[in-house]
């Protein structure tokens, strides 16, 4: 696979190595990070029209849009006939995250970010494939005429 994507396969693990210094890391915040949020989030309290942003929500939120680029990066190099490993190799890689913060003194593991990751991973594969269905017509048209032009 790293020979057929160098590019796409090295801004995958690149990313990969930032989601873990985010997720495996001592702490998810450093104290200014996270009196900023909550400021954020105290601020946007203080209207009606976004007084349902609470951190808890925000952080849901955090969790699916970090796994969108694993979606779409698993799906490009794994191909789009194996978008279901894609999210399955995802999935895997949150259960893997989630438990390993067990062990991590500081860390919270979260059922809940099992299910937050893995949706942002799934709506990366649908990005990717909606990203990638023209160029798949494209391909599977051409393949369609030189099977034709060989009979």
């Amino acid at each position: 696979m790293f020979r057929r994507h160098p590019v796409l396969s090295t801004l995958t693990v690149v990313y990969l190595a930032l989601v873990a210094a985010v997720t495996l890391g001592p702490r998810p915040f450093d104290g200014r990070t996270e009196s900023l949020v909550y400021r954020l989030v105290d601020l946007l309290a203080r209207w009606e029209s976004t007084a349902w942003v609470t951190y808890e929500r925000l952080e849901f939120g955090a969790n699916i849009a970090m796994f969108v680029p694993i979606g779409v990066f698993f799906l490009l190099l794994l191909g789009r006939r194996r978008w279901w490993l894609a999210i399955l190799v995802a999935a895997t890689l949150t259960v893997g995250i989630e438990a390993a913060q067990l062990a991590i003194p500081g860390r919270v593991s979260d059922p809940r970010d099992l299910l937050a990751n893995t949706s942002g991973a799934v709506a990366g594969v649908v990005i990717g494939l909606m990203l990638t269905a023209g160029r798949a017509r494209r391909l599977q048209a051409s393949s369609r005429r030189r099977a034709a032009l060989q009979h």
